[in-house]
Order: C-alpha cells, then structure tokens, then sequence
C-alpha cells in the first residue's frame, strides 16, 4: 500500500489522486528537461514577433514562466550550470567549479568529465574517455532511479559535459558528438558498445546532408531588423573565409555542425530516436529524457548575441522545439509528459557592439593578466611563476615557491590583488581564503561563495569590470556574475503545471527541488534551492 505525505505547497497538485482506501500517487509518464546552451531570457521575448505558434510561444503561452531567474553563484559556465540545474546545488558543493580547473595534485587541468578509467564507445580518442564522476553529489535522475530502479534516465547533447553532467551518476546512458570521427558516442562507464539504433542514425551522415547547402538566412535578409549589419569586424569568422557575411559554406561538415543551427536540429533528431529507442514514458513509472542543445553557444561565442547568426539560430530553433512538442504530444499525450526549457549561463555583449553604443566595455586576457603578475610578483619578493594556472576567472598559485622564498603567503596575495585592482579591467581581486573578511556587496558575495569549492578552486578571484570580457577582438564570452550572464529563462509546461508567470527572485538551484516535490521524490543530495510553489497553483 503506497502512502504520500504531501507538501503543504502541492496539497491541491493533480498529480494526487484519491481513492477509498489510500492515497495514490499520480506521476507524468516522462520528465524532458531542455538546456539551451547561451541562451539569455531576453530571447523569450525579444524575437516573439517572428517565433511561431508551437515553440517558444507555446511555452510562455501554455507553460508557466519564472521571469526573473537567476544563477546565483559565479562562475557562470557550461559545466556549473548544467551540474546545477539538475543537483539543485552550487559549485561550492557539487564540485563542478568550470569546464576544466587546476589540479593541484596532479599539477595540471583537470576537464570537468574526462576518467581515464574509462574508454570511448563509437570512438576510439580521447573523446570518449568521459564520465560523470568529477560530480559530488546526485542529481534528480539519481534521486529518481534510487526511488525505483525502473525509471529510465537518458542524456542528450553536442557536448559530453551537457549530456553527462544532467544525466547523472546512475543513468542507462548519454550520448554526445565526437566531431573527430562525425558520430554521436558514449562511454564504457554506460556500455560497451553502441545500440544498434545510434549506429543507424549515424550512417544517416546528418552533418554532411543538413551542411551539403550553405547556411543562409530562415527568412530574407534585409528582414532581420532586430540585429546588426551582417557583416561586423567583431564577429569571428569560419575558417578559410574573408569576412563573417552570409551565406556561411562549410568543407568540414563533421567539425562545423556544432557551429550552426543545424547542431540542435541533429541533437532533438537524435532525442527522439532515444526516447522511441528506450521506450521512454511507456512503462508504468516516471522517465527522464535531458536534452542540451549546444549550437546556440557556440554561435554566440563565435557572432555575438546581436548578430543575424544568432536570430536566425533561434527562429530556426523555435521551429525545432515546436516539432519536438507536436512529436511528444503525438508519441506521449499531450499533458502526459512535464517539460521544462532554461539556460546554463547567459552572454556578453560584444565589446566591439557595446563601444559601437558608446558603453564602456573591453576585451582582456587572464593569461596576459597572469604574466604582468608574475613580472611584478618577481621583482618585489623574488619568486618566480606565482601564477602557475588561470581558469574560471581565478588565479592559482605555487605555495612551495612561496613557502621556499621564506616569504608570507598572505603579503604575496595582498600584493597580487592590490595589484589587480589598478589593471583597467578588473573591478575588484578577492583572497579566496578570506571570502568571510571580503567587503562585497550582494548579490555578487554570494555568488562567489557559492561559487568557491575549497578542494578544487583557486586562490584568487577576478571581478571583471562590467561590460569586460575574456578574449579577442572578435566574438564574446560569459562567466561572471552581471545579469547578461546570470539571467536565465525557466519555463514549465505540461503534466500539473497551471499556465501564468512570477516576477519573483526564482534561483537555477529551485529547478531540481521543484522536480522532486512535482515527482514525490527525494530532492538531490547536494540541494540548496527551494521549490517553485506558483507552478501547480
């Protein structure tokens, strides 16, 4: 006999049903949780004019829409944000502090999923030696799989960090994009080999047929009138190409696809072969399907958010997430599945957009940054290569050079930071191990606590000036706490969630609690965030 005891906030949640003798619990068939990599809230809006029916104005129509998500640690990177979103937790606990940061143990990176312990499936580099165990904590597929081993938890993305990271510790598999060899892989830590329907759709060669034909606009050109001139001397370029114009023509479709809206058109072909493949939301307890979608980013990076490139990547990405929805509600039952659509991270502006605005921005490097210190470090105490790494908008530095210079450790950071703070690029230096005595002001102290895991970060921290990036001259990047970087999308749709919208301070730590009281399973074990209580009302 199956007992619930329910949380006041989902007491009226139609997911409880009521019979004579007990109370049953009512669960969606399957849970699809959508990243779109890079993507910043305001694109909810800004191209609503031109979305069609059935995507992004599906959702905000029918779905309900947190308006004013944030993350809420720093530093706002790929590996973090999708570690977050599914464990409902932060850096400072999961342990996924970037993409890649400095072992100092090993005295190297350290790639976020990289095991050497194991070995590639469909590919035989080092892209498939991948996994999840850099991740300390579970996450809701976990929690999920622990309630009732039935449940199928699948991952999907371009990246191996977008696919492995959501999926979890405990799922049957992810799979990602091996450009190298042109296929979508997975790892030994999942299977030994490649179902038999990851091959077929390999052979389907999607790469060359969507890339066969140049990139051009969705619509004409002269009507993408919310973005700039197409051609922009800030914006990067496609290699073996003069200029950043349309139409973009490709001759190495394996490694570009990643590069154009036809990367998450493959990543949602692919979601639906998994979801028929694995019989997900057919069986008689709750799956979960988690899907990244990974072309936006690198997109963005490569164009800006106010290219043409970005428009017609998300014009196009609406009509794949309206055929995705149609596909769901076909193969599942419309209100049979919960869904819900958010970002990893937002973007800068480019730096060159922005001084064409007349706003203050630029470009630096943390590596350039890193030689002037060592340089200064030197001169003033005699020690040689302080910095030894810079990932994630710290400094790492050499304590035995330190230490064997007799020289007092907290001086020599003092220096550095002191340092720093007189660079034009930088607002602000803070001593890592001193978070507690920093004078910041919220919400920028938080997320920098949030951010810093004792074992695995650095020993510096980097306050960007606003408006600043780290990089070139040409494209943008995102990592830091402002707004364009932190401010997500969070949209909810189908199975028990009530159409409407909160202005409300919604963390991207209340995703995964939210799932779990919508689920009536345990919230993950690293969990900090609190649940969306408006969604069911």
């Amino acid at each position: 006999m199956a007992l619930l005891v329910m949380s006041s906030a989902f007491a009226q949640n139609p997911a409880v049903v009521k019979t004579s003798s007990t109370v049953a619990v009512a669960r969606p068939k399957l849970v699809i949780g959508i990243v779109v990599d890079q993507m910043r809230w305001d694109y909810l809006y800004r191209f609503a004019n031109r979305y069609s029916q059935g995507g992004f104005r599906r959702l905000t129509g029918q779905g309900f829409s947190c308006e004013n998500t944030l993350i809420n640690y720093t530093p706002t990177i790929t590996a973090c944000g999708h570690s977050c979103v599914y464990t409902g937790s932060v850096p400072a606990i999961h342990g996924i502090v970037g993409n890649t940061w400095y072992d100092t143990a090993l005295n190297r990176k350290m790639y976020c999923a990289e095991d050497s312990t194991v070995s590639g499936v469909g590919s035989n580099n080092k892209a498939g030696k991948m996994s999840p165990r850099n991740l300390l904590v579970t996450t809701i597929g976990d929690e999920l799989r622990l309630a009732n081993k039935e449940s199928k938890v699948i991952g999907v993305a371009l990246k191996d960090r977008g696919a492995i990271m959501p999926a979890g510790h405990m799922a049957q598999a992810a799979y990602w994009y091996d450009p190298g060899a042109g296929k979508w892989i997975s790892s030994t830590y999942y299977m030994n080999e490649l179902p038999a329907w990851v091959n077929q759709f390999n052979d389907q060669k999607y790469p060359e047929q969507y890339l066969k034909q140049p990139w051009t606009t969705l619509y004409p050109l002269e009507s993408y009138t919310l973005s700039t001139e197409d051609d922009k001397p800030y914006e990067g370029r496609f290699p073996n190409t003069v200029n950043s114009s349309f139409p973009h023509t490709f001759k190495t479709p394996l490694a570009n696809i990643a590069s154009t809206p036809y990367g998450n058109t493959m990543t949602l072909e692919f979601a639906k072969q998994a979801l028929v493949n694995y019989q997900l939301g057919k069986g008689k307890v709750t799956d979960l399907l988690t899907v990244s979608l990974s072309a936006t980013d690198y997109v963005g990076h490569q164009f800006g958010p106010n290219s043409i490139e970005a428009e017609d990547t998300y014009l196009r990405l609406d009509k794949d997430l309206g055929d995705f929805f149609n596909y769901l509600d076909a193969t599942l039952g419309k209100g049979n599945y919960l869904l819900f659509l958010t970002a990893d991270h937002g973007v800068a502006h480019v730096p060159g957009f922005l001084a064409e605005n007349n706003i203050p921005a630029g470009s630096w490097s943390d590596k350039d940054l890193s030689v002037k210190i060592n340089s200064l470090v030197q001169a003033a105490f005699g020690i040689k290569d302080v910095v030894v790494s810079t990932d994630n908008y710290q400094f790492w530095l050499n304590h035995a050079a330190i230490q064997q210079a007799g020289k007092n450790e907290k001086e020599v950071i003092d220096f550095i930071t002191a340092s720093l703070k007189r660079m034009p690029p930088i607002a602000d230096a803070l001593n890592l191990h001193e978070l507690g005595s920093e004078a910041l002001l919220e919400p920028m102290r938080t997320m920098v606590i949030n951010g810093y895991n004792k074992k695995r970060g650095g020993d510096i921290q980097l306050i960007p000036q606003p408006g600043w990036v780290n990089g070139g001259i040409t494209g943008t990047t995102h990592g830091i706490w402002n707004p364009y970087d932190a401010h997500i999308p969070l949209v909810f749709m189908g199975w028990g969630i009530h159409p409407g919208h909160t202005n409300r301070l919604v963390g991207m730590t209340d995703i995964a609690p939210t799932i779990a009281a919508l689920l009536h399973v345990q919230m993950p074990s690293g969990n900090i965030g609190k649940v969306v209580e408006e969604i069911t009302k």
